[in-house]
């Protein structure tokens, strides 16, 4: 019987999330046997401060609409709330003691963010706080990147794991949004609906 709970937090700025967020997240969920995961929508995210960024209570709303459906999801404001620029190493250690030293974390997020962990507000201390989970579509050429990347990866503990649905982007959404092309089918309907009625992403938002 299992005592340790494991949990994956799902880190991201969520604008809007999407499908491949969520199938990530289940994928996450299943192949390492955790026992719920927590979306974590970023607040003022540091490496986004030349972005526009829509609204952290609005992303969070999203998040909220988008898993609302699925009793092992959860979504936390504790980046939302938290004033100031936003540091995924901050969140962990908060995390850490919240639910003790022999919990099981894993940080799941893409395989991108993960290689340039390097050079995240330090680094050095997400040795021994979790582990990464690392999502890759088809045909990313990991080899290549894990090669690429060794010296700033050998310090973490990092699984691998590949979803199809994360062809899918926010970035891509967003610009569907603006050129007025349809995005059903790739975001929840009542998120898809959230985008409608408050004009997000849309000339002037």
């Amino acid at each position: 019987m299992r005592t340790k709970s494991r949990l994956g937090i799902m880190g991201g700025t969520f604008d809007p999330i999407h499908f491949g967020h969520l199938v990530a997240a289940e994928e996450a969920l299943v192949q390492f046997n955790l026992d719920k995961v927590i979306f974590m929508p970023t607040g003022h995210p540091a490496r986004k401060t030349e972005q526009q960024v829509t609204s952290a209570e609005q992303r969070y709303l999203m998040t909220v609409i988008a898993t609302s459906s699925n009793p092992d999801f959860e979504v936390s404001r504790m980046e939302v709330d938290r004033p100031g620029l936003t540091y995924t190493v901050d969140t962990m250690v908060e995390l850490r003691e919240q639910y003790g030293p022999h919990a099981e974390l894993y940080f799941i997020t893409g395989a991108d963010a993960v290689f340039e962990i390097a050079t995240w507000k330090e680094s050095e201390r997400f040795e021994g706080l979790c582990r990464f989970i690392a999502v890759t579509r088809p045909g990313y050429d990991l080899e290549a990147a894990v090669s690429e990347n060794a010296q700033a990866l050998s310090r973490l503990d990092i699984d691998f794991i590949e979803v199809p649905a994360l062809a899918i982007s926010s970035t891509d959404l967003r610009a569907r949004v603006a050129e007025r092309r349809p995005i059903r089918y790739l975001v929840p309907e009542p998120v898809a609906a959230y985008i409608q009625k408050y004009r997000l992403y849309s000339e002037g938002y």
